[in-house]
């Protein structure tokens, strides 16, 4: 499991000082990129490889909001790991724990030339199937 903290920012939040919903997604994207930073991977440098990481599939749960300057966590792991693809299950919790959102998304690894699945890259299938 992999774990990191993120804080709310004016723009991160509506009129209300609530966090837009879309805005959990974003940091939902940020731990999965974080978490393959932190296992030597840069997505910077498969996307000149012509591999990328596309979304299939997403779903979010909204259980209570977090608001303007609150420090949340964000806890990701892997419950899935296929060939070309992987499923990652993320809590987002606020600081005194309370779980606020779920998600659930499903990422294809393709061929940003063909735009079809690729299997994803031996370092990166082997580094998460001894973390997960």
């Amino acid at each position: 499991m992999h774990s990191m903290q993120v804080r709310i920012y004016y723009e991160d939040t509506d009129a209300g000082g609530i966090v837009y919903y879309a805005n959990y997604l974003k940091f939902a994207e940020r731990a999965r990129t974080e978490w393959l930073r932190e296992l030597g991977f840069e997505q910077d440098v498969l996307l000149e490889q012509n591999t990328a990481f596309v979304v299939k599939q997403v779903e979010m749960q909204n259980f209570a909001p977090a608001r303007f300057n609150q420090l949340l966590s964000i806890q990701s792991q892997i419950v899935e790991l296929r060939g070309a693809s992987m499923t990652f299950q993320q809590e987002i919790k606020n600081a005194q724990d309370q779980l606020l959102v779920t998600v659930q998304v499903q990422v294809a690894c393709v061929d940003l030339t063909s735009m079809r699945p690729r299997r994803l890259p031996k370092a990166i299938l082997g580094e998460l199937s001894r973390v997960i």
